[in-house]
C-alpha cells in the first residue's frame, strides 16, 4: 500500500493543488475509459470469424470516429485552460517574498519588513538530529502564514534554478536577470518539502527548500524577533 501510495502525488496543502489533483483524476478517467474500450475492440475484433468483403466503406462509423475524439478533447481542453488562468493568476498578496537561487542555497527576502533577509542552506549531516529530514532539511527555514495570499518573486544569480514544492502545486524557473512571480496559499500548517528542480550544477541535489506554515500571530511574532 505504501509503494501505491508513493506513485501518487503529495498530499494537497493549498487551492491550487487541490485542482491539479482533481485535473490528474479527470484526466485519468477519461484514459481508463478510453483504454478500457479499445482493448475490447481489439480482443473482439481478433476472436471473432466474422467477414465481410463486400463493405468498402462506411461514412457512419467515420463520422462517428472523427466526433467522439474531438468532444474527448474538448473535455480534456476547457478544464486545463481554466487550471492555467488559475496557475497565472496573482491575487492581492498579502506578503511578498523574493527568492534567489544561488549555486548551490537559496536567499530569501522579506520585502514588506526592513532588513529581514537571510540564506537558507541545506543542513550537513554532522549537525542531523532524529527530527531532522536528510538532504531535505535546511538551516533556516522559510516562515510563512497560513490563509494567507503570498506572492513569490523569483529570480537567479548566476545560473537557471527552480523553485518547486509539490505539495503546494508551485514550480517556477529562477533565471539569472529575469523575475518571475506566482502565488498561493496555505491553507494548514506543517513543514513542506522541495528542491531546485533544474539542474544547475554538480551539487543541483543539495540545495533543498523547506517552508514552515504558521499561525499569523506566530508569523508576526518571528518578523519581530527576527529583526530585534
Amino acid at each position: 500500500m505504501a509503494t501505491w501510495a508513493s506513485l501518487g502525488f503529495q498530499d494537497s496543502a493549498s487551492p491550487l493543488m487541490e485542482q491539479l489533483i482533481f485535473f490528474h483524476d479527470h484526466i485519468m478517467l477519461i484514459l481508463i475509459l478510453i483504454t478500457t474500450f479499445v482493448g475490447f475492440l481489439l480482443s473482439a475484433l481478433f476472436l471473432n470469424s466474422y467477414i465481410n468483403r463486400y463493405m468498402l466503406e462506411n461514412q457512419t462509423i467515420e463520422l462517428i470516429w472523427t466526433t467522439i475524439p474531438a468532444l474527448i478533447l474538448i473535455f480534456i481542453a476547457l478544464p486545463s485552460l481554466r487550471l492555467l488562468y488559475l496557475l497565472d493568476e496573482v491575487n492581492y498578496p498579502m506578503i511578498t517574498l523574493k527568492t534567489i537561487g544561488h549555486q548551490w542555497y537559496w536567499s530569501y527576502e522579506y520585502s514588506d519588513f526592513l532588513q529581514l533577509e537571510f540564506d537558507s542552506y541545506m543542513m550537513s549531516i554532522d549537525n542531523l538530529t532524529s527530527s531532522n529530514f536528510r538532504l531535505l532539511d535546511v538551516d533556516n527555514r522559510t516562515i510563512l502564514p497560513m490563509n494567507t495570499q503570498i506572492r513569490i518573486l523569483i529570480t537567479a544569480a548566476d545560473v537557471i534554478h527552480s523553485w518547486t514544492i509539490p505539495s503546494l502545486g508551485v514550480k517556477v524557473d529562477a533565471v539569472p536577470g529575469r523575475l518571475n512571480q506566482t502565488s498561493f496559499l496555505i491553507n494548514r500548517p506543517g513543514l513542506y518539502l522541495g528542491q531546485c528542480s533544474e539542474i544547475c550544477g554538480a551539487n543541483h541535489s543539495f540545495m533543498p527548500i523547506m517552508i514552515e506554515s504558521i499561525s499569523i500571530n506566530s508569523f508576526l511574532n518571528w518578523v519581530s524577533s527576527s529583526i530585534d
